[in-house]
Formats: structure tokens, C-alpha cells, sequence
């Protein structure tokens, strides 16, 4: 038997396989969590032209010490229309218009004023001090503005927006389709035979899947039977990714390789060299031009969800454009020492407090509440010594149990 390929080679081989889908243009409002699918440039400068940066007044560069008139007013949206002049100065606030001939600003609490007399009492200003906003400060027009491959979130919508973009470039939303499988699984959670458990992944994976912008469905669970399963997949011949759990190891009842073989899938690879989560197999399918994934997870809960945010959740954020589709991880000190690890590459539960890290007692990959109760994955290598408590790990962060 092929020995299991190690974690980096696994996901380089599936992002591989992983094409960015189509290009569309979205109303930028709909694009939180996305991905751009080109870079994009301004199309107006930010500010148009020099604006306020504070309330107060503004006067002409060489008139500094005052007194002033104040022969006007410039507003946000209603700027001042005359001619400013020596011993002259035009109420200004924030965000508006300078007026052509000005060169500094006066703060509000730097001067007294009675009626239209204006005098200075506090610190007198200079020449393109930092109460100017200059044409250009935040973007120019035409100048660069978003690279490829960014995650769209608040900020990029705001940035887009004011820089002149009503819709923005993006991939397609994925299809996925969820199958969970097992003789063992019941449907209803609340209906369940003493030989039975609920089927907890289908819904684990579903959710996982919508911390992203993809249109995911479930299927199941089904039985182990090889026509069931082989009627599933062609149930969900239109998704662009098909995501199982169960079935994928060598058990007499795992039936997903003769499954996706007799659906017409070929398989990339099998056994990743990672704890929990040995058992995962990855299956192309050409559906006309297009190529399908299959990632079959394990089904074990914990290697269910670990190696779907190893694997599944990267595919996706690949499928959308994103640059990084990769988990990032972060590095903390243990509060409590760690034993030697073992033979493969070990995925710790964790609770980290912001500041140090520790490992749950609990570490079986049937455990639910122990997932539950982690926010991070400590990612220890194969053959890991014994540490003790004060050593830096490398961590996944987890968020809501499981989403990236």
C-alpha cells in the first residue's frame, strides 16, 4: 500500500486541481466575502480637492497672526463661492472645500470671534499644516486601489465605493454538495435507535461551508450501499465541489472509492500522514469541461471537520480567487506541558486565552465536546518531543467551532 503523502504536498496537489471559477461582475454591496478576481484602480481622486480637516477657519497662506473678517461660510457639500483675501477668513468644517485661495486653518478653539471679528488667542497656524487634507491623500484617480485575490470586507466596500465603483469583479459562487454516509447514521436527532447515531457531520460540514460565500447543500445520510451512494453523486452532478464523510477507508462497509469509480471519478490521491484525518481521499470528475472535486472526509466527527478546514475550506476560498486560500497560523506558549507525540503529524484541541495555549484532556476524534470547546488547532509535528509548559507551539484558530 502507497504510504500517506504528508500535509503540504496534499493541499499543493489539491489547490492544484483547483481552478478559479468563472469571472462575474457583482453590485459591490453584494460581495462581503469575497474574493477580487483583478486588481482594480480609482476612479476619482480622494479628496477632489484639498478639503478641511478640522472645524475652524480658513485664511490665505501669508496672513497668520489675523485679526479677520469672516466674510462666509464653507460646509460639507456647500462650499464657499467668493474670493478670500488678505485680512479675510471663510468658516470652514470638516470635510469641506477649501476655498482656491486659502493655504492654512485656523482651529476653532485658537480664536475668539464677535459677530464677523475673528482673533487669534491660541496657537497660530502654518502654511499646509496637518488641518489640510490634500487633493489625492487617500487615492488619486486612476491609481491603484485593490489587488487580485483580496478578501472583500467592510473596508474594501467602503474603499470601492468612494472610489468611484458601483459593481466589482468576482468569481462564481461555488456549488457544494455535503453527503454524509453510514448504516449507522438517523436523520432525525431526536429518533434515534440504540444501534444509531444522529447525523451530526452533515450539518457540521453544511455549516462550515456557509462561513464562506457558496451555495451549499446537504444530501443524506445514506445507507452503505453502493447504489445509494452512486445515486447521491449523480443527485449532485451539478456542484462544483462534492464533500463526503465516511466511507473512506477500508473498512468492508467503505464504499466511496467503488462509488466514485463506478460514477466515472478518477482518485488523486488517498491517506494523508496527519492525526486525525488519515483517511482522506481526494477524486476528480470532467462534467463536460468542467472538472468536479470530491474530498472525501473521514467519518469520524473531529477528522471530519479538521481535515475539512485543512482541505475543504482552502478549496473553496481557491475557487472564489483568494491569493492566500490557506489557513494562517500563529504561535502562543503552553500554560501545561505536552507529551511526545506520535508517528504523523498531530492536530491538538485547544483553548487559547489570548495569550497562552493548552491542550484538552480529550483528545479522541469522536469527541464533540471537546471540539466545541477548543478555539484552536495546535499543529505539532511528527515524532514531537515532550515540551513543557512556557514552549511556543504553532496554532490554528478556530472561530465558532471550526469556521476559518
Amino acid at each position: 500500500m502507497i504510504p500517506p503523502i504528508s500535509l503540504e504536498e496534499a493541499q499543493a496537489r489539491l489547490l492544484a486541481l483547483a481552478e478559479p471559477l468563472p469571472i462575474e461582475h457583482v453590485d459591490v454591496e453584494g460581495t462581503l466575502g469575497r474574493y477580487l478576481a483583478s486588481p482594480i484602480s480609482a476612479r476619482r481622486s480622494q479628496p477632489v480637492a484639498d478639503v478641511s480637516a478640522m472645524d475652524g477657519y480658513a485664511i490665505i497662506p501669508g496672513d497668520l497672526a489675523g485679526p479677520w473678517k469672516v466674510i462666509g461660510e464653507s460646509a460639507a457639500g456647500h462650499p464657499f463661492d467668493g474670493t478670500l483675501r488678505p485680512g479675510e477668513a471663510v468658516r470652514i468644517s470638516t470635510g469641506a472645500l477649501l476655498p482656491a485661495e486659502a493655504g492654512a486653518v485656523i482651529l476653532q478653539e485658537d480664536v475668539t470671534r464677535e459677530d464677523n471679528a475673528l482673533a487669534l488667542t491660541g496657537t497660530a497656524p502654518q502654511p499646509g499644516h496637518k488641518h489640510i487634507r490634500r487633493r489625492g491623500m487617500d487615492f488619486t484617480d486612476g491609481g491603484p486601489l485593490l489587488a487580485q485575490g483580496m478578501p472583500i470586507g467592510p473596508a474594501q466596500i467602503g474603499l470601492a465605493v468612494a472610489a468611484g465603483h458601483k459593481h466589482l469583479p468576482v468569481h462564481r459562487i461555488p456549488r457544494i454538495t455535503v453527503i454524509d454516509s453510514g448504516d449507522e447514521l438517523a436523520a432525525e436527532p431526536d429518533c434515534c435507535a440504540v444501534h444509531q447515531i444522529p447525523a451530526s457531520n452533515g450539518a457540521m460540514l453544511t455549516a462550515m461551508m456557509h462561513s464562506l460565500p457558496v451555495d451549499a447543500k446537504r444530501i443524506g445520510p445514506i445507507p452503505d450501499d453502493l447504489d445509494a451512494l452512486v445515486r447521491a453523486f449523480e443527485a449532485a452532478s451539478d456542484a462544483d465541489v462534492i464533500v463526503t464523510s465516511g466511507g473512506a477507508s477500508v473498512g468492508d462497509h467503505d464504499l466511496l472509492r467503488p462509488a466514485l469509480e463506478a460514477w466515472g471519478a478518477e482518485i488523486d490521491f488517498w491517506r494523508v500522514a496527519i492525526k486525525p484525518g488519515k483517511p482522506l481521499l481526494v477524486a476528480t470528475r470532467f462534467h463536460g469541461e468542467r472538472r468536479q472535486l470530491v474530498i472525501g472526509l473521514p467519518g469520524n466527527p473531529v477528522s471530519s471537520l479538521v481535515t475539512a478546514y485543512l482541505f475543504v475550506l482552502p478549496v473553496l476560498r481557491a475557487l472564489l480567487g483568494a491569493a492566500e486560500p490557506l489557513p494562517r497560523s500563529i504561535t502562543a506558549k503552553l500554560s501545561a506541558p505536552l507529551k511526545a507525540g506520535g508517528a504523523r503529524r498531530e492536530f491538538l484541541r485547544g483553548v487559547w486565552n489570548g495569550e497562552t495555549v493548552q491542550a484538552l484532556s480529550l483528545q479522541d476524534s469522536g469527541a464533540l465536546s471537546s471540539l466545541a470547546a477548543s478555539n484552536v488547532l495546535i499543529d505539532r509535528p511528527a515524532r514531537a518531543e515532550a515540551v513543557d509548559a512556557g514552549s511556543l507551539v504553532r496554532m490554528f484558530l478556530l472561530q465558532n467551532g471550526g469556521i476559518a
